[in-house]
């Protein structure tokens, strides 16, 4: 049975909001690394129109940043959206009876399932389905935007912290 496991960069308030802090180095590649050992990942619409940058080569890119492009092409990804009528390459539409598509990708699945976007995982989340909480705090305060729990707040049991790069702080909770 796979894990859904929620890991995002937020600011030192709760916020999640990919333009006002960007990865280092180390945590880029870290990501890189996490992105290249998931089962797949799990997109709301918005996360995912965002990440679809990947899906096409820039020329202005490093080497790390095609790295990273060819890990994110290579895992499978489902997008849950009502709104979308197609995805992109390597990517399946969860459209219908979501609850239903979710579950079963848990149970058919092993390993790591990345779970991305605040909506998706409130949903997820009040379902009790998220099974790891990793929050990469980032040395920023935004004042407001878009919250990393943005609906029920479930009880959390903290297993692991640990620095990653010059500024950033990895803590992961599973539900209690």
């Amino acid at each position: 049975m796979a894990k859904f496991v929620l890991g995002m960069n937020l600011s030192l308030d709760g916020y999640v909001d990919h333009d006002q802090f960007a990865p280092d180095p180390v945590l880029f590649r870290h990501w890189t690394q996490q992105v290249g050992g998931l089962t797949g990942s799990l997109y709301g619409r918005r996360i995912y129109e965002l990440m679809r940058y990947w899906d096409q080569d820039h020329p202005e890119w490093t080497p790390e940043e095609r790295d990273f492009a060819d890990a994110w092409r290579r895992q499978p990804k489902w997008v849950v959206s009502r709104s979308l009528t197609s995805v992109g390459p390597n990517a399946t539409l969860v459209s219908d009876d979501i609850e239903a598509a979710i579950r079963g990708l848990k149970a058919q699945h092993d390993g790591e399932i990345d779970v991305a976007g605040p909506e998706l995982a409130q949903s997820l989340t009040e379902l009790g389905l998220i099974d790891v909480y990793r929050l990469y705090f980032h040395p920023v305060v935004l004042g407001g935007g878009k919250p990393f729990f943005a609906g029920h707040r479930p009880p959390l049991r903290l297993t692991a912290s640990d620095r990653i790069g010059e500024n950033v702080i990895r803590l992961t909770y599973i539900p209690a």
